[in-house]
């Protein structure tokens, strides 16, 4: 994906970062272990598969225990038995906006049959002395003007996943320098609407459209 409006861009799309071999990988795994961390998280990870699942083998073989967090709606069916809790985003209820904000053709039916691969793997979210151990949390980031289609998505999640998964509903979009470029709106029109941060109202209406297809766990 490619949003217009990404909050973390310079990972994203400017490429800032850090190589890393899968051994070294395992070795930062097994240090946050050290740490005491509750968990691994591993975010937007779908094109290092194959290298992560190098590092897993790597830090499980050295003693890493503690559960694995994968956060991207892509390539589930690899990875059955080996992430204990998954994290996707459940970005957009329609197709069009999807495709015109953030090049991603075809997404909601992508995303909805990820996520129900996902909850078939791990059920819903398993939580032990407030920490989350094992099963599914959801992401959906509310958009200026419902852009994201929230009752589309509660809709899709209370209704064929479960009433039981927990939702992360999120309020902390805001519009990075990439969006506030003054040629933004030459290159995007009609897309004004990401100019802003979201109103209490528009978060509310997210929180309605989950309660009323009987969701309950999270917010």
């Amino acid at each position: 994906m490619r949003c217009i409006f990404c909050q973390n861009y310079e990972i994203s799309q400017a490429r800032h970062g850090v190589d890393v071999s899968p051994g070294r990988l395992a070795g930062m795994m097994l240090e946050l272990q050290e740490r005491h961390c509750h968990n691994i998280n591993l975010v937007s990870p779908s094109h290092f598969v194959p290298q992560i699942l190098q590092a897993v083998r790597i830090a499980a073989e050295k003693g890493l225990v503690i559960p694995l967090v994968y956060d991207s709606a892509e390539t589930p069916r690899l990875l059955e038995g080996v992430i204990d809790i998954y994290m996707p985003d459940a970005k957009y209820g329609r197709e069009e906006i999807a495709r015109t904000r953030s090049d991603a053709p075809d997404y909601p039916a992508l995303m909805q049959d990820a996520i129900s691969e996902m909850q078939r793997q791990v059920g819903d979210l398993v939580v032990r002395d407030g920490v989350a151990k094992q099963g599914l949390i959801i992401r959906h980031l509310v958009l200026p003007s419902d852009l994201a289609g929230s009752d589309l998505v509660m809709q899709f999640i209370g209704e064929r996943v479960s009433r039981e998964a927990y939702v992360n509903i999120m309020a902390l979009y805001h519009w990075n320098s990439s969006v506030s470029s003054p040629d933004f709106i030459e290159k995007y029109p009609g897309f004004e609407a990401l100019l802003r941060s979201i109103t209490e109202e528009e978060y509310g209406y997210a929180i309605r459209c989950a309660r009323k297809y009987g969701l309950h766990r999270g917010f």
